[in-house]
């Protein structure tokens, strides 16, 4: 009898250690991507259409708002590493206004100002980016591959005799990461179908140190790049195209 009340009380701590893993973002991904590599994998139109219904009624009700057209031609996923923020801008044609639709928390990201150098830094890429892999199937829940190492990159890296510059840098859910920007799952659904509606080609991510609409740039330390400066004029410059910028 004493072993039966032992087991079931077993049983009983196991279930809720699982049951409360499984409710957090990092227990949800991990049981989510096991599923899918049992199932053989999601597609991407697969992943959009079960999460549609979660999360298109509430882009809709926000480009409304900001009374531009839905699906829009174009997205730019600007985010800022000191003020840990990442904000959704749309435009109905590429010739257009950009308009600022939603802004998220980013809950995880490592490293300091300046851009990655080298695999293994823990530094998050800067610049202008492109989303060149949306994955319906990761380690950490739905994400968006930025096209990081771009050109700017590997031409700076070749002239500075650097190799190895590392790769797989994501917009991802979870709440914490290394290299990567997490903004959790429910935000990463978001940015992931909005991606898919609008085609990965038509997605732009910019990285910046900091709002430079509303503060300077960081100044170059000694340790860093000659070429930095010019980066963060062309990340300026880019920013100035967005609402909220100074007259």
């Amino acid at each position: 009898m004493k072993l039966r009340l032992w087991v079931a009380l077993l049983i009983a701590v196991v279930g809720a250690a699982t049951l409360a893993v499984c409710t957090t973002d990092h227990g949800e991904a991990l049981a989510g991507y096991l599923y899918a590599k049992a199932r053989g994998g999601y597609s991407v139109d697969e992943r959009l259409a079960a999460l549609s219904a979660q999360v298109l009624p509430s882009w809709q009700a926000d480009f409304a708002a900001a009374q531009v057209p839905f699906p829009p031609t174009e997205v730019s996923y600007v985010a800022f590493k000191d003020s840990r923020k990442l904000e959704v801008y749309a435009r109905a044609q590429p010739d257009t206004s950009w308009h600022r639709i939603r802004t998220y928390p980013i809950l995880g990201l490592s490293g300091q100002p300046g851009p990655k150098l080298r695999e293994g830094d823990g530094q998050v890429p800067e610049g202008l980016y492109r989303a060149e892999f949306l994955n319906p199937n990761g380690r950490f829940h739905v994400s968006i591959r930025l096209n990081y190492p771009n050109a700017f990159d590997r031409r700076q890296a070749q002239a500075d005799g650097r190799t190895q510059l590392g790769r797989d840098i994501m917009i991802h859910g979870t709440a914490s990461s290394v290299g990567c920007l997490a903004v959790g799952n429910r935000a990463t659904e978001a940015l992931f179908a909005l991606a898919a509606l609008v085609g990965k080609e038509q997605v732009r991510i910019l990285i910046s140190p900091t709002d430079s609409r509303q503060s300077p740039m960081p100044t170059r330390q000694a340790e860093e790049p000659a070429w930095l400066p010019g980066l963060y004029e062309q990340i300026q410059r880019e920013l100035l195209t967005y609402p909220g910028a100074p007259a």
